[in-house]
């Protein structure tokens, strides 16, 4: 690592276009070149599973790059039934990967899904792998009424999960993300950093220092020294030079704060 302060790469953040052109394997070679301390390596622009683990792991051993691993499936399908086989697939891939990450979102979780919460604790316990609870961008598993009847169920159940604390996926929901970060920064383990404007048409994520959201208010309200993820576009012609920049100003916001 670089530092105390892990700066992570959300691969999706150079779009899915040009990861299904060169693969995410070339994109975690760049961020490691650019100074990332991590890659967070997402489920859904996988192209080849069964190959692409493997050469993505063997860059993490290689280059001692951090890895987090996205599954783009949930945890509850829309009905309020648990999904073994949604969270067998996200433990089997992290492993592979060698990633002590795997983060999901709770999907339809309701108030009668709570059976459910100690089969993902045994399926989840044995493998040693910490899950992550990222808030989405729907109502069901991103608003803060969802996300709070979620852990107040795992409380009183006993069990404890911690969470991924997206920026900017509040503001899809229409919900305040500094309002969320006071309510649940006891339970944030990772942030998502994206900036987000409003096109006439929908919200966009943009850089930090182009958002129309209070992100530093937002920051100072979760504790300091989290891992945090670079998670809005990164374009250019010089990706190298646009990535170095980029993982180089969110590394300085801790002396900022």
């Amino acid at each position: 690592m670089n530092s105390t302060q892990q700066i992570i790469v959300s691969l999706s953040s150079f779009g899915a276009s040009e990861v299904g052109r060169h693969g995410q394997a070339w994109f975690a070679r760049l961020c490691h070149a650019a100074g990332a301390d991590g890659v967070e390596v997402r489920g859904e622009l996988l192209r080849d599973p069964d190959n692409e683990l493997p050469e993505l792991a063997a860059i993490v051993r290689e280059t001692g790059l951090a890895c987090f691993y996205s599954s783009p499936d949930m945890l509850w399908d829309a009905d309020g039934r648990f999904s073994a086989t949604a969270l067998e697939l996200g433990i089997a891939r992290a492993r592979v990967l060698g990633a002590p990450v795997l983060k999901m979102s709770i999907g339809g979780f309701n108030a009668a899904s709570a059976a459910g919460l100690a089969d993902v604790d045994a399926r989840l316990r044995p493998q040693g792998l910490r899950l992550l609870i990222e808030n989405d961008q729907t109502e069901s598993a991103g608003t803060l009424p969802a996300l709070q009847r979620f852990f107040g169920g795992l409380d009183a159940a006993g069990l404890s999960l911690d969470m991924t604390f997206d920026m900017g996926n509040w503001h899809w929901v229409g919900e305040c993300p500094l309002q969320a970060a006071q309510a649940l920064s006891p339970r944030v383990r990772y942030v998502h950093c994206k900036g987000v404007q409003r096109t006439s048409a929908r919200w966009v994520a943009v850089p930090l220092e182009d958002s129309a959201a209070p992100w530093r208010a937002v920051f100072r309200a979760m504790p300091r020294g989290l891992p945090r993820a670079i998670e809005y576009p990164l374009i250019g012609d010089d990706l190298l030079a646009v990535t170095r920049k980029a993982v180089q100003k969110l590394r300085s916001l801790e002396d900022s704060l």
